[in-house]
Order: structure tokens, then C-alpha cells, then sequence
């Protein structure tokens, strides 16, 4: 579904992603996992249309979508959750969720999204009415997320949901995370969390310094020396 062949993306004579090949096949959790600063935040938004790529390609679909606008790969339905959430808090959480469902084919599947968004996150529901700024930290990134599917996602990139949550909300997370997995979705996480990340994903990349370092079966880099010593503390 998702092909990058040898990427590179810098900002003026700095490179920040180097050569980064990877793929995420149909119906797959893929995890991309990393430190802070290593160059995931940039290779996403290179995926999502917002940053330019120096050189390499990538395919969604078949298609070459290095050089289109981001409007024109979210109307493709590769969907990107970003950091940090980026919701409207002056409107309600309908609002905000109705927002995801710009997009002609998203508008169509609009009444069918919006049920299996408030069956998978009824916090939502109960709380339809509120502004999205009086939500907790955990309903917000469960709104984020809701608004993504809200936009019938093909591929649902999620950039680092775990950030400030506690650990019983950032359990809960991964939880709605593998509940999105079981509808079909194909899901991208990036995510400093790696235990979390690969324990749930069907196979994984780690990125150091804008390089991919280590990719496999995710249950094979849980067990990497390396990936131990570096990330696990172990």
C-alpha cells in the first residue's frame, strides 16, 4: 500500500531523513520507532505532502505522490494523525469529528464513520456536545483519532498518540489502536513508546538519526540486542 524507496528530506543543507526505504503492505501495523529528533516527525509529513523531499520516491497505491499537495493525498485517503493532536477547541467535538469528512469519498461513508467511531470511542459520544479545549489529554488524542477515521482512512498514520499520557491512558490508547487494527484499517504508528509500539505491530522499522537501522518481524526487534540496550534499558 505504502512504498518509500530511498528518501532523503533536509532543511537547506542539513539532512534529517537519509535514504529511508520501507513499506507498509494491506491490512498491516507497521511501527516506526525512534528517539526524539531522529527524523520521524519529518519523514511523515514528507509522506503527508507538507515537506519536500530532496530526492527518492514514494508510492501509495501504485502511484507516485512525492510531488502532490497534501489535499490531494488525504483525497487519495493516506490519513495522518499528528503529534500534538491539532484540534479546533472553540468547536464541539461533533465539529471537530464532522472536519475529518471534508473529502468527497470521506462525506459519502459519513453516517457509517461517525457510528463506528462513537462504538469504538464512546467517550466521544457521551461528550458530543462539548467544546473539544474541555476535554481531557486522553479524550482529545481519542477525538484526533476519531476525526482521522472520520476521513476513510486507506492508511491511518498515527504520530506519536502515546505523548503525555499517563500509563493506564497510554495502555488504553494502544487498546482503541488494536481495536482499529481489527476493523481493517491499515494503520502506520510512530512512536517513541517501543515496547507498546512493536508489541502490538505485525512488523517494525527502528530510525536513528534519520536512518532505518534495524526492520523485521516486530516480535524478532522486541528480541534485538541492540534495540534492548538502546530503548528498553535493558
Amino acid at each position: 500500500m505504502l512504498t518509500i524507496n530511498d528518501l532523503y528530506v533536509g532543511y537547506g543543507d542539513t539532512l534529517v531523513v537519509q535514504g529511508v526505504s520501507l513499506d507498509v503492505a494491506e491490512s498491516e501495523l507497521v511501527s516506526l520507532v525512534g528517539a526524539n529528533g531522529v527524523g520521524k516527525t519529518t519523514l511523515l509529513k514528507t509522506i503527508s505532502g507538507l515537506v519536500r523531499a530532496k530526492s527518492g520516491e514514494i508510492l501509495f497505491m501504485g502511484e507516485n505522490i512525492t510531488r502532490l499537495a497534501p489535499d490531494e493525498i488525504v483525497a487519495r485517503g493516506l490519513i495522518q494523525v499528528a503529534e500534538g493532536r491539532k484540534l479546533f477547541p472553540a468547536m464541539t467535538v461533533l465539529e471537530n469529528l464532522e472536519l475529518g469528512a471534508y473529502t468527497k469519498e470521506a462525506h459519502k461513508q459519513k453516517k457509517r464513520n461517525f457510528e463506528l467511531v462513537f462504538e469504538m470511542l464512546p467517550d466521544l459520544k457521551t461528550k458530543a456536545r462539548n467544546m473539544a479545549g474541555t476535554l481531557s489529554g486522553g479524550q482529545q488524542q481519542m477525538l484526533a483519532i476519531g476525526r482521522g477515521l472520520m476521513s476513510a482512512p486507506k492508511l491511518l498514520i498515527l504520530d506519536e498518540p502515546s505523548i503525555g499520557l499517563s500509563p493506564l491512558l497510554t495502555q488504553t490508547m494502544f487498546e482503541i489502536i488494536g481495536k482499529i487494527k481489527e476493523q481493517g484499517v491499515t494503520l502506520m504508528l510512530v512512536e517513541q513508546n517501543v515496547h507498546h509500539a512493536l508489541g502490538m505491530a505485525d512488523r517494525g522499522y527502528v530510525i536513528e538519526q534519520g536512518r532505518i537501522v534495524l526492520s523485521g518481524p516486530a516480535m524478532k526487534l522486541l528480541h534485538d540486542e541492540h534495540l534492548k540496550k538502546a530503548y528498553l534499558g535493558m
